[in-house]
């Protein structure tokens, strides 16, 4: 396996890689709407999806991959009312529809809004 590692996504913020390839597949860990170049995060649903989906985006680049290769998405939302809103946003850069699983929880790390992870291929 390869771990995948770059500035233009936000570091992990734990014991664990921002992604992992095998022979065939990449695997990321969730996104959450961080700035990399600031540490911030944008305020709004549609503001953090973006900033979520960058992150995802940084990282199937520095893999190899892109958005058009994803093949499933499991997305976690603080507020299930900001689904309409999330999938406006997310619908912009998951163009090819990857199989997906979105639920509501109830805190995510930084308080977050939204959090992506994807699988994708090479």
């Amino acid at each position: 396996m390869k771990v995948i590692d770059t500035k233009n996504a936000p570091g992990a913020i734990g014991p664990y890689s921002q992604a992992l390839v095998t022979s065939s597949l990449i695997f990321t860990s969730g996104q959450l709407p961080v700035n990399p170049e600031n540490g911030s995060m944008p305020e709004g649903i549609k503001a953090q999806a973006e900033q979520s989906c960058k992150n995802v985006g940084a990282i199937l680049a520095e893999a190899g991959s892109g958005f058009d290769k994803v093949v499933k998405t499991t997305c976690f939302l603080a507020e299930i009312a900001d689904f309409a809103a999330f999938n406006e946003v997310y619908a912009k850069y998951f163009v090819s529809k990857p199989a997906r699983s979105c639920f509501a929880v109830k805190d995510l790390p930084k308080g977050a809004l939204c959090e992506i992870e994807c699988v994708a291929e090479l």
